[in-house]
Parts: C-alpha cells; sequence; structure tokens
C-alpha cells in the first residue's frame, strides 16, 4: 500500500491539469450517511423505499411524504468538510486540480474552499419556486414543516436531480470537457454503479486512471492505480507541493 501512495504522490507531483470525480464515500466522512452501504439509506426502514421517495413522481404525488424524509436525512447542514474535501481545495489553489466532478449535493467541497466544482446532481443549497423561480434558502427548508410555498403560492422544490430525472446538460458538458482533457483523473468514494455520472470515465483520455475506494468497483481493472481505502485517509497524506 506504501508503494501506491507513493506513486500517487508521484503522479500528482507530476500533473498540471487533474480532475476529482467522487461519490458519496467522501462525503461518508463528515457523517453524512451514503445510500448503499451496511448502514446506508437503502438499509433502513420506511414507509416507501428511499429510491421511491425520491423520485419525481413521489415528489410530485406525496410531497408533504418526500418533505418529512428530505429533511430528516438529507439536510445534514451541520456537517463539515472532512480530510479529502480540504486537500482537494488545496490542489486547486496551488493550480493543480482543474475541477471536482461529484455526485454528492451536500456542498461540502465548495465549503472546503473548491471554486469549480461540477455537481452531477444539484445541491440541496439551491432551491426554488416551480413556478416563479425565485429562489429559497436550505436553512429556511430545514426550518420549516410540511411543502415549503413560495410568496407567489408555488411549492419550493430543491434544485436536486431526482430519480426519472434528467442530469443538467451544461453541467455534464462541463464535467466531460474536464474529464476529456484532464492529464489525472482520481476517482474516489464511489461504486461506480449510478449512471449516467458512472460512464463519464469513458470520456478520459489519459493514461493514469487511479480508483479508490473502501471495496472493488467493476472499473479496477481499468485503473492504472487502485487503491482500497477510505478516500480521506489516502488523500491527508498527500503533499502540495
Amino acid at each position: 500500500m506504501d508503494e501506491k501512495i507513493k506513486t500517487l504522490q508521484q503522479w500528482i507531483d507530476e500533473s498540471r491539469a487533474i480532475v476529482f470525480f467522487g461519490g458519496a464515500g467522501v462525503s461518508t466522512e463528515s457523517g453524512i450517511p451514503d445510500f448503499r452501504s451496511v448502514d446506508g439509506l437503502y438499509n433502513q426502514k420506511y414507509a416507501w423505499p428511499p429510491e421511491e421517495i425520491l423520485s419525481r413522481t413521489f415528489f410530485n404525488a406525496r410531497p408533504e411524504e418526500f418533505y418529512r424524509f428530505y429533511r430528516d436525512k438529507m439536510l445534514c447542514l451541520d456537517a463539515q468538510p472532512n480530510a479529502a474535501h480540504q486537500k482537494l481545495a488545496e490542489l486547486e489553489a496551488a493550480g493543480k486540480l482543474r475541477s471536482i466532478v461529484t455526485q454528492n449535493i451536500d456542498g461540502l467541497h465548495q465549503k472546503a474552499g473548491s471554486k469549480r466544482v461540477w455537481e452531477l446532481h444539484g445541491s440541496v443549497h439551491r432551491n426554488y419556486c416551480m413556478e416563479c423561480r425565485k429562489p429559497y434558502p436550505v436553512e429556511d427548508i430545514k426550518a420549516g414543516q410540511g411543502v415549503p410555498k413560495c410568496t407567489c403560492g408555488g411549492t419550493v422544490k430543491p434544485d436536486v436531480v431526482l430519480y426519472e430525472e434528467s442530469l443538467d446538460s451544461a453541467t455534464m458538458e462541463g464535467a466531460v470537457m474536464d474529464i476529456r482533457s484532464a492529464d489525472l483523473l482520481i476517482i474516489g468514494g464511489t461504486s461506480l454503479a449510478v449512471y449516467p455520472a458512472a460512464g463519464l470515465i469513458n470520456y478520459y483520455r489519459g493514461t493514469r486512471l487511479v480508483l479508490i475506494n473502501k471495496s472493488a468497483t467493476p472499473y479496477d481493472g481499468r485503473a492504472s492505480l487502485a487503491i482500497q481505502q477510505p478516500i480521506g485517509q489516502v488523500l491527508e497524506g498527500i503533499k502540495v507541493r
């Protein structure tokens, strides 16, 4: 493992256009539950499965139940950036990291100081009236009860991509552009099981592909370097120089 970390450090030292692609495992070290681990949301008991609650059909049909679950399980506003978030922000500030592509909706990368972040699944920090597009802060959503309503009478919806909804085309295009031109692609904290996000790996044209995850992924065989450790633990030991 020490040799793998040394190789990762060398590749980071030699790179000037790194892109990091991260999933739920990046945020679990900040105390935010993921969906597929032993203790994740998919293994807890609710009246409906989480993937049904987090669908557009369910949001339209049962908005009160959606928001009960959403406030309880998806709004972790006290969570703080961990070692992975902080190291990535340092790499960007040093001019080595071009951007972050994330499947997470918690905004912790920005909280750590990262500037160029492609949020594939949106963000809990953006909420808009479905009628007039008036924005509402997440703190208001968290503190409220029932279905949040706009002053115009419209329903307020989080700017997160629910099941049955398409990813934002501009966000996808930006992520693809950066991944395609990266000289090092580091993928961390994701099982690479969620599409179309996981398919972004196919746009990478470089020769150095690093996968960092606590468990094996379907793409480990394609990786130039695969490290089975928590992403924060790995990146914490990386020096920015």
